[in-house]
């Protein structure tokens, strides 16, 4: 029989208890080590490790995998400019020159009298030096406010290397080196540090030059967005460059022409994940679902094809699509699937490889088995491409682009604040049921949300992404903002990398002033609700790092250190200006995150706010 994700948790149950607690260490082949923690049994590792260096060792092993996930896609990109640059990425144009110029002038590069593609090669090589740099500092670091700077240059966590942090933080976690929770646990906020103001900010500041800003657009989302008379291939997985070229060629006259001499009246593109959430915000691509939806896609019988790169892509896809008539097709050298099709992709050959599996999608039309077709009903409109340069321009408009607004509204009390929910989802609840209980209740609340990834589709499934929703969920004050701006409640600012974007949208704030001289002073805060993923872990501590307070779901697996624990909950205020929290409850999460605001408000004097009694 057909057996899904959900099937799969149910056979897993009980899960291991000294797992969820952090408590198990495979470091060296002395153990794998259990610590006992209702004291009763052993108390350290065979070599001596105590529970809060093993929990602790377990966390920044994660942080440096996620970390090294966000910057490898920082680093495909910025290859993918500098072959384009060089004439090499065949069927690549360079669509960003706004943001190319402003890269340039950021990073020192000469622009008078030269050419385009001269500016964009020397753009990607500084930025893809970062990577191995060995001593200084990150270059987009220093966009970080003074104060916050001031933090980890003190700590000793401010970034030198992308790859060298991720590297150090590993180290630290080998057998007799780094047995301190506290290190440890600096340690990798430092590899974090690396992720979203190195790897993450380049992939999205990259992006941006090669395939263009993204702009407002309004698109359809949910699994309804499959046609049942058009071959439909989805795209899944993280990185655009292959995705984008996807879209080019299912675009050609040659192709939509195969398409319907095999039977089909044209060529459907749609999204999972995160390489969807790319070509969504840039060119309107429908959005099938995320993460926990990729089974569910294949299981309809009308996908040709699902493509797939790295990251979020289940191993058990090849065998729900050996029911059906789905191919999968792997494109990465490093994400290879038993019983997939292997296309290699290849920036230099990058349209003719996207033409191959297109042609490779559309030729499979005619094994679709209607016996097996269960059309999904349904689908929701959303407006999603928002930046945070776009955002100057609905806020302060064309010819006063600026953030004066938003902070205003701030300060004034019409809007308590602004939250990031962002992440993964959670297979052990109701589907996106955190992140939309969350998202309705801060936005009741007056609290504007922005969004990426797979909590910024749970919420657009949920119609949260579209001006109107201003109107039946919003507090008055944020309803009164969208209704002025012509904006949702619910911003999604694109894919996880884009959590760069939050930061940089902070540090706008902090410019505009008049509500904190740093990050840590902002009403801000960050949730990840149904998070999963190392790269969520790697988000969290970057984020934290950065001074912004954020609450997750399921809490991180160091429970079983008290110590560790409460230096996560608690330590790390006087040191980066933020913790986390951790609160299952979505409804509870949202009203600490709406108490912490509150405090920060408090500590601002800003105004009461505007419509109290009606939030409450």
């Amino acid at each position: 029989g057909l057996q899904i994700v959900w099937d799969r948790y149910d056979a897993m149950q009980p899960q291991c208890g000294f797992g969820q607690l952090g408590l198990c260490c495979k470091v060296c082949n002395m153990g794998p080590c259990r610590i006992d923690p209702f004291g009763d049994g052993p108390k350290t590792g065979i070599c001596g490790a105590t529970a809060d260096t093993i929990a602790a060792r377990n966390l920044v092993q994660k942080i440096a995998v996620g970390a090294s996930a966000h910057s490898d896609h920082g680093r495909d990109i910025a290859h993918a400019l500098l072959l384009t640059a060089r004439g090499e990425g065949k069927g690549y144009q360079i669509l960003g020159r706004r943001k190319l110029n402003a890269l340039a002038q950021e990073l020192g590069v000469e622009t008078d009298g030269r050419r385009i593609e001269e500016i964009a090669e020397e753009v990607a090589e500084i930025l893809l030096a970062e990577f191995g740099k060995q001593e200084g500092e990150l270059i987009f670091a220093q966009r970080a406010p003074e104060g916050q700077k001031k933090y980890w240059r003190e700590a000793g966590i401010m970034p030198r290397g992308i790859d060298r942090e991720i590297v150090e933080a590993l180290h630290r976690t080998h057998i007799g080196v780094d047995n301190d929770y506290r290190s440890l646990i600096l340690g990798g906020l430092k590899a974090a540090l690396g992720d979203g103001w190195g790897g993450s900010m380049v992939a999205t500041e990259l992006s941006d030059v090669l395939f263009g800003e993204p702009w407002p657009v309004r698109a359809k989302i949910n699994l309804g967005v499959l046609s049942e008379d058009e071959v439909n291939l989805v795209v899944h997985g993280h990185e655009p460059t292959l995705s984008e070229m996807i879209v080019k060629a299912a675009q050609e006259p040659e192709m939509v022409k195969l398409a319907k001499e095999n039977g089909a009246k044209g060529i459907n593109i749609a999204g999972i994940c995160c390489t969807g959430n790319e070509i969504l915000m840039r060119q309107g691509i429908p959005m099938a679902g995320n993460f926990l939806q990729q089974e569910l896609a294949v299981s309809t019988g009308l996908v040709e094809a699902i493509v797939v790169d790295v990251q979020c892509i289940m191993p058990a896809l090849t065998d729900v699509a050996s029911k059906f008539h789905t191919k999968v097709i792997s494109t990465s050298p490093k994400a290879k699937f038993p019983g997939a099709i292997h296309i290699e992709f290849r920036e230099e050959d990058a349209l003719d490889i996207a033409r191959e599996i297109v042609r490779t999608a559309v030729e499979n039309f005619p094994n679709r088995d209607p016996e097996k077709v269960n059309k999904p009903e349904g689908t929701m409109d959303l407006v999603a491409g928002f930046t945070m340069e776009n955002v100057f321009h609905h806020l302060g408009g064309r010819f006063r682009a600026t953030y004066r607004p938003l902070n205003d509204a701030i300060i004034a009390g019409r809007i308590r604040g602004v939250a990031g929910v962002v992440g993964c989802n959670e297979v052990s609840i109701v589907h996106d049921s955190a992140h939309i209980a969350m998202v309705k209740e801060l936005i009741k609340h007056d609290v504007l949300v922005v969004q990426t990834g797979c909590s910024a589709i749970a919420c657009a499934k949920a119609g949260l992404m579209q001006p109107e929703a201003a109107f039946k969920y919003a507090g008055k004050g944020l309803q009164e903002v969208c209704e002025a701006v012509g904006i949702p409640p619910v911003l999604h600012l694109g894919s996880c990398v884009d959590n760069s974007r939050i930061l940089m949208a902070c540090v706008e704030m902090v410019k505009e002033g008049g509500i904190g001289e740093d990050i840590s002073e902002l009403p801000v805060a960050g949730a990840a609700p149904e998070w999963m993923s190392d790269k969520a872990i790697s988000i969290g501590s970057y984020v934290v790092g950065s001074g912004i307070f954020t609450v997750f779901g399921r809490p991180l697996r160091v429970k079983g250190s008290r110590a560790v624990d409460e230096f996560l909950r608690k330590g790390l205020e006087d040191v980066v200006g933020a913790t986390w929290e951790f609160e299952e409850d979505p409804i509870k999460a949202a009203h600490i995150m709406i108490e912490h605001i509150n405090r920060k408000r408090e500590a601002l004097k800003l105004r009461p706010m505007m419509y109290a009694a009606e939030a409450a």
